[in-house]
């Protein structure tokens, strides 16, 4: 095939020069000019010479800032050096510092990034475009959605802001920017296409609904903006799927949709993520084998297995054993879906599910998120004494606090959770944070009141039972 290519080449350009230059043609038109003139002929004008997305980047650009936070770390000291004048400490202080970027959304201040850059962070700031550094405050941080919120004082002035467009109408192929600050080098534009949508099960945070994309994404670019053609932010980049830790190609983006609902809700006064709605029940994947009992072609939707008692879902006539495809008319393939298609809404806002019933009719179910219950009240006690538990920090597990550590919140009210292990006898038996205490000394444990009380009576002999990621763990302990 390439010897025929290369000789109908030959003719055309033989065919080409058979003319004269300028000779003119039967239309008495100048004649054409020949592929080679035409190839060496200059650009007429700018749109010719380059396709450029400067203009993109001179409306997002301004916008994107660098974030960075510190915070004082106590670091072990080798023994060794301190036969050398080091001391002997056997800790030290040390700065950590957490280096991203950011997004300003409101001309006053109000700033999106990922939460894991100012996570544990005592100092943060901000730097802008043009290298003025502010202090910056925590309006609201969501660790499970991996944003975070923050508010710096310009005083007077309006700062230049990047538009969160939340409509969700971004396609697979369409080009986009990703501006931020990698590896601390300064303000960066990379390009790429979207590579995927709704992308989920990459385990970086619980929501896990992500936009993913070809272009460039490295460390320092967390909290930066994804941007479309019009100089719209449609997500903040987050994470990358990478062996090296740099830039493989694929990286991953908190769609735009799911930001806006968190500033909204730092806007209106909440200072963590209890308030996100809240339908009340409880689902799983549909499987190939459950397609198939369920008389489905193919999986699709998730299956509900457990309603709360006059909960959202309840109260609309949610029922278990039914079939939920849809939100507000989205489809909904899994449970990372669903649960960020109802993460899009804020507590109060009507929900319209559609639902396949059990014997196979459909439904659209139109329920009222509510932000999950908060009884029983935390009652957050510090356990001391002679006894399994002491140096933990316990609370009364509610549907809130469940939901708020990304815990079930069908467990509410049937364990004491524990939230903080110092040091003490918890530390010592490798007792964690996120542990469930059901049961001392046989007793049933169910408030914070029912393990002091049990604890007050125990002793020196402890049969404890609790559940660690979802596994039952009995242990006999004396003290």
């Amino acid at each position: 095939m390439r010897p025929q290519h290369l000789a109908l080449a030959a003719l055309c350009l033989l065919a080409a020069c058979s003319r004269p230059a300028g000779t003119p043609s039967a239309q008495g038109l100048p004649a054409a000019p020949s592929m080679a003139e035409a190839d060496r002929r200059a650009p007429v004008d700018a749109a010719a010479v380059k396709m450029s997305y400067a203009p993109v980047v001179r409306k997002a650009a301004p916008a994107v800032v660098n974030v960075y936070s510190r915070r004082v770390v106590r670091q072990a000291v080798d023994p060794f050096w301190g036969m050398f004048g080091g001391g002997l400490g056997l800790s030290r202080d040390r700065i950590a510092q957490s280096l991203g970027s950011g997004v300003i959304v409101r001309s006053d201040g109000v700033i999106v990034t990922n939460n894991h850059v100012i996570e544990g962070g005592q100092e943060i700031m901000v730097v802008l475009g043009d290298r003025r550094e502010f202090p910056a405050k925590v309006l609201m941080a969501d660790p499970r959605a991996d944003v975070a919120v923050l508010k710096i004082d310009a005083g007077a002035e309006r700062l230049p802001v990047l538009a969160l467009d939340d409509h969700e109408d971004a396609q697979i192929g369409d080009l986009v920017l990703a501006i931020g600050d990698p590896f601390g080098v300064g303000q960066t534009v990379t390009n790429g296409i979207v590579s995927a949508l709704n992308r989920t099960g990459v385990g970086i945070t619980d929501v896990g609904y992500f936009i993913q994309t070809d272009a460039a994404i490295n460390p320092g670019n967390s909290g930066g903006a994804l941007v479309n053609m019009n100089g719209d932010m449609i997500g903040m980049n987050t994470a990358i799927l990478s062996q090296s830790g740099q830039s493989s190609g694929v990286g991953f983006a908190i769609p735009a949709a799911l930001v806006k609902r968190v500033v909204e809700t730092a806007i209106g006064g909440a200072k963590s993520a209890q308030l996100r709605p809240w339908l009340g029940l409880k689902t799983q994947p549909v499987t190939s084998d459950i397609a198939k009992t369920l008389g489905l072609d193919r999986p699709n939707g998730v299956l509900v297995t457990d309603v709360y008692p006059d909960g959202p879902g309840a109260r609309a006539g949610v029922r278990q054993g039914d079939l939920i495809l849809s939100v507000d008319g989205a489809p909904v393939q899994d449970e990372a879906s669903l649960n960020y298609r109802v993460l899009t809404h804020k507590a109060g806002d009507e929900i319209a599910l559609q639902i396949r019933r059990e014997k196979g009719g459909m439904e659209t179910v139109r329920l009222r998120a509510s932000s999950p219950p908060a009884g029983p009240g935390r009652d957050e006690r510090l356990i001391t004494g002679r006894n399994p538990f002491s140096g933990a920090t316990v609370v009364n597990l509610s549907p809130a606090v469940a939901d708020e550590l990304g815990l079930d919140p069908f467990a509410a009210g049937k364990g004491v959770l524990i939230t903080k292990v110092e040091d003490g006898v918890a530390a010592g038996l490798g007792l964690q944070p996120g542990d469930l205490i059901k049961q001392v000394n046989g007793r049933p444990i169910e408030t914070t009141a029912q393990l002091q009380a049990a604890l007050a009576a125990g002793g020196p002999v402890w049969r404890i039972t609790l559940v660690r990621n979802g596994q039952v763990l009995n242990a006999q302990v004396r003290l």
